[in-house]
């Protein structure tokens, strides 16, 4: 027996927002251990020929982006499922690369995009402990264990150290952005994509780093029609979670102020 009725398109819809790698118990952030059972679940509706992930974050840790974009390409491949990217208000360095694991990348005109770099920050309080009194007492099983410790004086050997580490992982990030944009970037557009410069959606359409403008609404409604289900599919916070928290107060305020000069890097 044939229905006369046409079935209405499923697509699941995975939303990832926060720093990456800023997951704890109470806090909000992405990462693979939180995020892969949802993901899963998402690739697993058989009749969906698509998944959507919309992205909102400034970015975080590489290992963290790399995990969640394997997955999800290893996912699509699997299933045979398109993947469609949808940035909101920032998809910048790893938010970005994340992104790349969509076959198109969709983002508002005034999301931020881009950000392919790498970045390390810390400070220095080598005079503030000296004028206050504080001895510093350092013991270590190998010359190089105290690296970059905030409480000692900088070693250039140190520096190139860092930066060395850093140019490979910058290298595995220009070689994703690479193999998923491929021959969409306008690397002929005089401006260096690779330097860890970003841009608002607008103009990241125009150097190919995304395919273009619209909201998941919008572009999933015209590529499968108005009546389209979308599933949604995010990781929610319990109400003990909500309530409670075995961090301190101390603990708490740098977790936030940490969270927040990630995300002001992009004007939020």
């Amino acid at each position: 027996m044939f229905s006369i009725f046409k079935k209405k398109k499923i697509i699941p819809h995975i939303k990832l927002s926060g720093v990456i790698g800023n997951v704890g118990k109470f806090k909000q952030g992405i990462d693979f251990a939180s995020q892969e059972e949802i993901i899963k679940k998402a690739f697993s509706i058989k009749k969906a020929p698509a998944v959507a992930i919309s992205i909102n974050s400034p970015g975080g840790s590489p290992v963290q982006s790399h995990l969640i974009h394997d997955q999800i390409r290893s996912l699509a491949k699997k299933n045979k499922k398109k993947v469609l990217i949808f940035a909101e208000d920032v998809a910048a360095s790893g938010g970005y690369l994340i992104a790349c694991s969509g076959d198109e990348i969709y983002a508002n005109q005034s999301s931020i995009i881009g950000s392919i770099g790498v970045i390390y920050s810390s400070f220095g309080f080598t005079d503030l402990i000296s004028k206050i009194g504080i001895q510093r007492r350092v013991y270590t099983a190998g010359k190089n264990k105290s690296t970059l410790d905030p409480f000692m004086e900088e070693k250039q050997e140190d520096i190139e150290r860092l930066k060395n580490i850093q140019l490979d992982l910058h290298k595995d990030f220009i070689e994703v952005v690479e193999n998923s944009r491929s021959d969409k970037l306008k690397k002929d557009s005089g401006i260096e994509l690779f330097s860890g410069e970003f841009w608002s959606g607008r103009k990241a359409k125009e150097l190919g780093l995304i395919d273009g403008i619209g909201n998941a609404d919008k572009i999933l409604k015209e590529k499968f029609g108005d009546d389209v289900i979308i599933k949604k599919f995010e990781k929610q916070k319990g109400w003990i979670a909500r309530k409670l928290s075995s961090e301190s107060h101390t603990d708490k305020a740098i977790s936030i102020i940490e969270e927040r000069s990630i995300w002001q890097r992009y004007g939020f």
